[in-house]
C-alpha cells in the first residue's frame, strides 16, 4: 500500500504556519511601506518565537522546531507565500543551508562562535563560492589560501555572493592545495565581517530592480575583492581539503528550499489569477467562463500537482536516509521552470495590471528568472541527470532507477 496521508503532527504544524503567514506575514508586507524593516521584522520574529515557530529544521536541543524533512517541506511551502515568511521564522536563505552545514560539520568552537548567533537570529551569513572565471564549475575557482602558521591568507575575487551586504559572517571557499585531486583542492573558511580583507565592491545590478529594502533583506548579489584576508586555521569548516564537499552539502538543501518556496509562490500567483478571472468580464462575458482561460488555469494546476509530488517523494527519501541526488537535480530544474510558467500565466490573466507594480507579480517575475541559474544552472543539472540515466541503463538494462522507478 502507498500511503499519502500526512501525519497528524505534520498537518498541525503546517496549519499553524499557514495561519501565521496568512494572518501575520502577508499583512506585514504593507507595513514595510511606512515603517522601518528591522522594526517590522523584529515584531514578526517575536510573534513567531512566541508561537514556537522558529528554525523549523533545527533540532530542538539547538532551539529549533526539530522538524523532519516532510514536515519541514510542508512548512516551507507555506512560508514561501510571503517574502517575510522565512525571515520571520529565521529559515531564510542563504543562512539556512549554512546553519545545517555548521550543525553537521562544525567544531564545538565554530558552533559556539558562529552557529549560535545565527540560530538566535542575531547574525546573518553569506556564502562566497562563485567566481566570474569559474561559473558553474566550482573546481575552476582561483581564489587562493596560503598557510602562515596558525592562519591562512586568502587572495582572489568572488562574484554573486548573495546577501553579503546584509551579512555579519561570510563562508568563503578557496584553493588550499592545488596539487591535490581536483575535488580535494579547496577548503571553506568562516570570516567575521566587516573585515578589511573582504572588500564588497558593489551589489551587481540585475534584471530584478534594486531597492534599499531588498539590500537589507539580503536580496543583493555582491562582487567582492579578497585581499590579504587573514583567517585562523580553526575557522576551516569540515577540515582542510573538504571545501567542495561542504559546498555540495549546503547547496543540496538550498536547491530544495528554492523549490519549496517556488511552489508557494506559484500557488499564491494561481490564487490571484483565479480571483482575477472570477471578478472580471470582457465583451459581456465573465473571463472565468472562457474555455481558453480555463485551459490556462488547468495547465498551472498540473504543474503544481507534479511539483508537490516531486517534493513529497524527495522528502520521503530524505526521511529514510536514501540517496536523493538524482531526484534533487530533476526537481531543481522542473520547479524553477514551473514557477516561471505559473507566474507568467498569472500576469497574462491580469492583463496590464499584472505587468504593473500594483501587484507583486511583476516583481516575482523578474526575481524568479534567477532560479534557472542559481545553485547550478539548468543545463548542468540536466547533464548530470542524463549521465545518470546512461549509467543506470548500463548497470540495470533500464533507465527506471534514475527516473523514479524505485517508486513501483
Amino acid at each position: 500500500m502507498i500511503d499519502f496521508e500526512i501525519p497528524a503532527e505534520a498537518q498541525e504544524v503546517r496549519g499553524r504556519v499557514r495561519a501565521f503567514v496568512q494572518e501575520v506575514c502577508i499583512p506585514a508586507e504593507k507595513e514595510l511601506e511606512r515603517r522601518p524593516y528591522k522594526e517590522v521584522l523584529g515584531e514578526l520574529r517575536a510573534k513567531a518565537r512566541a508561537q514556537g515557530l522558529w528554525c523549523p529544521f533545527i533540532p530542538k536541543e539547538h532551539g529549533g522546531m526539530g522538524l523532519w524533512p516532510l514536515a519541514n517541506a510542508l512548512v516551507q511551502m507555506e512560508l514561501g507565500e510571503s517574502h517575510l515568511g522565512a525571515l520571520a521564522m529565521n529559515t531564510q536563505g542563504p543562512d539556512d543551508a549554512t546553519m545545517l552545514t555548521l550543525l553537521t560539520y562544525g567544531t564545538d568552537f565554530q558552533k559556539e562562535k558562529f552557529l549560535k548567533p545565527l540560530l538566535n537570529g542575531e547574525k546573518r551569513i553569506c556564502y562566497s563560492m562563485t567566481e566570474k572565471a569559474a561559473g558553474a564549475d566550482a573546481t575552476g575557482m582561483q581564489t587562493r589560501a596560503v598557510r602562515d602558521g596558525d592562519h591562512w591568507v586568502l587572495n582572489g575575487e568572488k562574484w554573486f555572493s548573495s546577501g553579503a551586504t546584509a551579512a555579519d559572517i561570510a563562508m568563503v571557499m578557496a584553493k588550499t592545495n592545488p596539487d591535490a585531486p581536483r575535488h580535494q583542492q579547496f577548503s571553506t573558511f568562516l570570516v567575521e565581517l566587516p573585515n578589511p580583507g573582504y572588500q564588497i565592491q558593489r551589489n551587481v545590478k540585475t534584471m530584478n530592480p534594486e531597492s534599499e529594502l531588498g539590500e537589507m533583506m539580503g536580496a543583493g548579489h555582491a562582487e567582492i575583492i579578497i585581499k590579504d584576508l587573514v583567517v585562523p586555521h580553526e575557522n576551516i569548516v569540515g577540515g582542510e581539503g573538504q571545501g567542495f564537499n561542504m559546498g555540495q552539502h549546503r547547496l543540496a538543501y538550498g536547491r530544495l528550499r528554492h523549490g519549496m518556496h517556488n511552489i508557494a509562490m506559484a500557488q499564491r500567483a494561481l490564487d490571484m489569477a483565479t480571483k482575477r478571472v472570477l471578478e472580471r468580464s470582457t465583451f459581456g462575458k465573465p473571463l472565468a467562463e472562457r474555455q481558453g482561460v480555463q485551459w490556462m488555469l488547468a495547465d498551472c494546476a498540473s504543474e503544481l500537482y507534479i511539483a508537490r509530488l516531486m517534493l513529497l517523494h524527495i522528502a520521503y527519501k530524505a526521511e529514510k536516509g536514501m540517496d536523493l541526488r538524482q531526484e534533487n537535480s530533476i526537481a531543481k530544474v522542473y520547479l524553477a521552470n514551473m514557477v516561471h510558467k505559473v507566474v507568467d500565466t498569472a500576469i497574462q490573466l491580469h492583463g496590464a495590471l499584472g505587468y504593473s507594480q500594483d501587484t507583486p507579480l511583476a516583481r516575482w517575475y523578474t526575481s524568479i528568472r534567477s532560479q534557472r541559474l542559481v545553485d547550478g544552472p539548468d543545463e548542468v543539472h540536466r547533464w548530470t541527470v542524463g549521465r545518470n540515466l546512461l549509467k543506470a541503463y548500463k548497470e540495470h538494462g533500464t533507465t527506471a532507477p534514475a527516473c523514479g522507478g524505485d517508486l513501483i
